[in-house]
């Protein structure tokens, strides 16, 4: 499947900056999207180094040796996090005024674990995140929901080819990904507790509640949450502090940031399933925020939810290009304002808000509340 906006993006990014980095988590289409692009923009000019392959990985043990004589205009360096030793030799290399390389560097851990890429290359860099597939890039909102968007499952054949690849997934990134990143937890702990964080989908985070179902710390949980979202798998919703007397809640909420992933962890694996889960209203407002935050194109220091001691809520708070908007997520096909929207409107000071439910109609509520179903026509 064509992705043209990030093939555009990284197009933008490379004539502002001369790295371009593109993250996001392991089987999403990053090489795929890089090849496209050279396909569309490099000419054949260019190298390619994977560094799962011990050969590649091998010829950049000393990469001022390497990298400065070759002639090619783009160098594509995949899955970028094996070396972060590299940053500070692709710094003197672009900082070289006569150099006219450009990087195209892939990785499968966010720029905070890779935390030499934003420190060593500052200025130098640009950012893309390749998330999985999203409503705009597919034609069926229901199977998207089931299987999630990364392409192999969402393209396979059938539900339960989809199930399998998404368990062998899960597999393979408890037991080669995360070691690879250099963190030597047992996996079978750390499933223990993706499995946890499956039910608080949508919730407060409270390590201290886990940790005891766990029997490990709270700082063990902090770790390892920490970790899956640096790895693109959970979502972690900061609380907004306004100026105001009412106490408010100071946890964060944690969401799955890919639904399919959240249905294997919990067995679920078709509709009928599905539909009869007695979470499904929580999973599909999950499913939701994920997709109304990418088409916001906002990033995550920019959203928010807010929550009063007292039951005022507001699911999403996206404060971006100097405006203000609220969003809360319906699982019904009669979506109406309750008294704790009009909370958050006045307090919140909100440009508009958003109650976003599973329909593809737009229709006004009051005035700065707008009902809208998730597919848009």
């Amino acid at each position: 499947m064509k992705r043209p906006k990030y093939i555009e993006e990284i197009e933008f990014q490379l004539r502002i900056h001369p790295i371009c980095a593109i993250l996001g988590p392991r089987q999403v289409g990053k090489t795929t999207l890089a090849r496209m692009f050279i396909e569309k923009f490099a000419d054949k000019n260019f190298h390619f180094f994977d560094l799962e392959n011990n050969l590649d990985l091998a010829r950049l043990e000393n990469p001022m040796l390497v990298l400065p004589d070759l002639s090619e205009n783009l160098i594509v360096i995949d899955e970028i996090q094996r070396r972060p030793d590299l940053f500070p030799a692709l710094r003197v290399l672009v900082d070289e005024p006569k150099r006219k390389q450009k990087y195209l560097i892939l990785g499968s851990a966010s720029r905070d674990l890779i935390k030499q890429s934003s420190e060593t290359l500052a200025g130098r860099i640009g950012y893309i995140e390749l998330t999985p597939f999203s409503l705009d890039e597919v034609d069926h909102e229901n199977v998207l929901f089931l299987r999630g968007g990364f392409p192999k499952s969402y393209l396979a054949e059938n539900d339960e080819e989809s199930y399998r690849w998404r368990e062998s997934y899960i597999t393979t990134f408890l037991e080669r990904d995360i070691p690879a990143l250099g963190f030597q937890i047992p996996p079978e702990q750390i499933r223990r507790c993706w499995m946890m964080l499956a039910h608080y989908h949508g919730q407060i985070f409270n390590a201290s509640e886990i940790g005891k179902s766990l029997g490990v710390s709270d700082h063990t949980v902090r770790k390892y949450l920490d970790i899956l979202i640096g790895t693109f798998m959970i979502r972690c919703l900061q609380p907004w502090h306004e100026n105001l007397k009412k106490r408010q809640i100071k946890s964060p909420k944690i969401y799955f940031r890919d639904s399919g992933i959240l249905l294997a962890l919990l067995g679920i694996k078709d509709e009928k399933k599905l539909n009869v889960y007695p979470k499904l209203g929580s999973f599909w407002e999950g499913f939701a925020l994920e997709e109304i935050i990418r088409q916001s194109r906002a990033r995550s220091e920019e959203c928010y939810f807010w929550g009063t001691q007292s039951g005022a809520e507001l699911d999403l708070f996206i404060i971006k290009d100097g405006k203000r908007i609220g969003f809360e997520f319906k699982y019904t096909d009669r979506p109406s304002i309750t008294s704790s929207m009009k909370i958050a409107l006045a307090d919140l000071n909100l440009d508009h808000l958003y109650i976003v439910y599973p329909g593809k109609h737009v229709f006004k509520l009051a005035d700065k509340i707008t009902a809208r179903g998730l597919s848009l026509p």
